[in-house]
């Protein structure tokens, strides 16, 4: 724990400015993101007496190390710069809204030739029009059915699209009039996109004018005496008051408005937002956080704000938010979402008649989401908790493992040796953080040779990121920060973190070489434990008998779904680059040898290298086979190196084509 005054900047130093500050920790990695209109005056509130400030505050400051800041010109610019920070450095004690499910979206594919309408979730695509969010993809599906009589825009993939257009057949769809078939050419691209338009334009409230003109459009139908087409137009007026009907009227005077509604308590908060338009509400999502930093109700609107509009604008921006209290910086953020929007946007607090109805109802469901949300977690937690405490107990460690980290080896008779690492943070599994490895100390199968190599490399990265960022330095200079290096850059660094307990697969010649590489580099702070698999017995260095935890222990089950996780991941990778080698084998050298004979030879000799060891009279033997083909196979693998996937030299970690050597799920 530091003393904040050992890095409290000197007087004067800090500007009399509006501008971001970010607060680091001794690893460099940023905790905290703040702004403020004046620096000087916010962070001189940071310094004060410990006793004085809030005991989250109190933590971040302790935890902190060192604190920089940069000037911007406006508040504006600062609440930009924040939302930017926060988002790409996800410091630890800033307030971070997740969403409690994945909503999906009505899209438009403007960006495509043809449009198309479709269900997406996730990330929004630039040149897509979204509609919702809704809380079921059911709802989104029945209101389209509806709206493609009046509006048959496409709504097939890509290669339903494709194939319809090689064989001039259309889908069903098509065929009953639910589509305009632009993939056979009953319609050109300039016609289905003003279709696709007009679809956009009814989703977006304007619909009094279609209903209108369908009306007029049936009248003069039935006026002409043409009363199958009127009756298919009456058809199409109740197929289009349906959809509408699905989203009642809230707001008679066909407001475009969010709401915005926050619950509450001491620990967490809940927020619900409404997605008004034309009077009806059209979407409804909602975000829970923990308050990990000194936040009121204001401050948790302003950051719902960010998160809500940050990656917005145009129309996605409505000309009206309301709220439950506004944000401090009023003007600031004002401004800031009318620039995002391109025009004038007011953000207020409703006072009286239908808009504070609603904002109850809105407030309604954010406790309810509030409620909901604790009952699930307080189960969750208190059985993460309660496992983290029984392996503590078990192992005799001081403090519960927050960190685990689990290794495994995983080969095929020897072959394509590989080494997976798995971490698990406050009993979940942190996926980004998952490593993979391939063995290059030796060749050949010897698990414990394999384990010592493997817990050598990664801990001799942890040490090599604490001397980079010049964590032993700090401790040598009474507590003087080094220079930030271009590296520093404030993100998470592979290896960087170390766990209270590593896992490995495996009994006590397992264990023991992990103890063994562990002694080696001198790191005395980190627990070893292993897992057997026939009896499920753990196994400490050292111990000649294993620690058997109850079958029903909280704690037992944590450490195996850690050791089947390393299990999983290292089978997964070890597979992949087994099929990467079949794929790119010698054999493909062999004229007229195909894929069911290469598996063939596999299947007989078991692998490549038992193949190569094979004569030819051997091979001959496989069906199928005559010395010619025999002699062919012979000659391409003794001219053939084997394949070997390219690996960080210095490592030995698995170098992707895409990041580098990072592993993933």
């Amino acid at each position: 724990m530091a003393d904040p005054s050992s890095y409290r900047p000197k007087p004067g130093q800090i500007p009399d400015s509006p501008g971001v500050y970010k607060f680091r920790d001794a690893h460099r990695r940023v905790i905290y993101v703040g702004k403020a209109k004046s620096l000087r005056q916010r962070l001189a509130n940071y310094f004060q007496d410990l006793a004085g400030l809030h005991p989250r505050t109190r933590t971040m400051v302790t935890t902190a190390a060192s604190v920089e800041w940069t000037v911007v010109s406006t508040e504006v610019e600062a609440l930009q710069l924040e939302y930017s920070w926060i988002k790409e450095f996800d410091p630890r004690f800033n307030v971070k809204y997740r969403d409690d499910k994945s909503y999906p979206y009505l899209a438009v594919t403007l960006n495509e030739d043809f449009p198309r309408v479709q269900v997406m979730r996730g990330q929004k695509k630039k040149g897509v029009r979204y509609f919702g969010p809704y809380s079921h993809a059911w709802a989104i599906r029945d209101t389209v059915d509806l709206l493609l009589r009046v509006f048959p825009v496409r709504t097939c993939s890509a290669g339903v699209f494709k194939n319809a257009e090689r064989t001039g057949r259309p889908c069903l769809l098509g065929y009953i009039g639910k589509c305009s078939a632009p993939c056979v050419g009953r319609v050109d691209p300039q016609e289905h996109r003003e279709l696709a338009e007009e679809f956009c334009d009814f989703m977006a409230g304007r619909t009094g004018t279609y209903i209108r003109r369908l009306e007029k459009d049936m009248v003069l139908a039935a006026e002409d005496m043409e009363y199958e087409k009127a009756a298919r137009l009456r058809d199409d007026i109740g197929a289009l008051k349906r959809a509408m009907e699905k989203s009642a009227v809230v707001l008679a005077d066909a407001t475009d408005a969010d709401l915005i509604a926050v619950a509450e308590d001491e620990l967490e908060a809940a927020v619900q937002i409404f997605h008004v338009r034309g009077g009806r509400v059209r979407g409804q999502r909602g975000w829970v956080t923990d308050k990990v930093e000194a936040v009121d109700t204001a401050g948790l609107v302003e950051h719902a704000l960010q998160q809500l509009y940050g990656e917005e604008s145009g129309d996605a921006v409505p000309k009206e938010v309301l709220v439950p209290a506004l944000p401090e910086d009023l003007e600031a953020v004002t401004q800031w979402l009318s620039g995002r929007r391109g025009s004038q946007v007011s953000l207020r607090i409703p006072q009286r008649g239908d808009k504070k109805a609603l904002m109850e109802t809105v407030g309604r469901n954010a406790q309810q989401a509030l409620v909901l949300h604790k009952t699930k977690r307080a189960s969750d937690l208190t059985t993460r908790s309660r496992a983290l405490e029984e392996i503590a107990e078990a192992l005799d460690l001081e403090t519960a493992p927050l960190r685990i980290e689990c290794f495994d080896i995983s080969h095929l008779q020897g072959e394509d040796v590989v080494a997976s690492m798995v971490v698990f943070e406050d009993g979940l599994p942190r996926k980004s953080e998952y490593r993979r490895f391939q063995i290059k100390g030796f060749e050949g199968q010897d698990d414990v040779r394999s384990m010592h190599e493997v817990i050598t490399r990664r801990f001799r990265r942890y040490l090599a990121e604490k001397e980079r960022t010049g964590e032993w330095a700090l401790e040598e200079a009474d507590g003087e920060v080094p220079a930030q290096t271009p590296e520093d850059d404030g993100r998470p660094k592979k290896f960087a973190y170390p766990p209270q307990l590593v896992v490995v697969d495996g009994g006590q010649p397992q264990v023991a070489a992990a103890q063994r590489a562990l002694d080696e580099l001198g790191i005395d702070d980190v627990a070893v434990c292993g897992l057997a698999k026939r009896l499920e017995e753990v196994w400490l260095p050292g111990d000649d008998d294993p620690v058997v935890l109850p079958r029903s222990s909280e704690g037992l089950y944590l450490l195996q779904r850690v050791r089947d996780t390393a299990h999983d991941f290292a089978i997964r990778y070890q597979r992949t680059k087994r099929h990467k080698r079949i794929r790119t084998s010698p054999l493909d050298a062999v004229p007229g040898l195909g894929d069911a004979r290469k598996q063939a030879l596999i299947k007989y000799f078991g692998s490549v290298k038992r193949l190569r060891q094979a004569t030819i009279e051997q091979i001959c033997e496989v069906p199928g086979f005559g010395r010619k083909t025999a002699e062919a196979v012979a000659v391409a693998l003794a001219q053939a190196a084997p394949a070997a996937p390219a690996v960080n030299t210095a490592t030995g970690e698995i170098m992707d084509e895409d990041d580098g050597g990072t592993g993933h799920v």
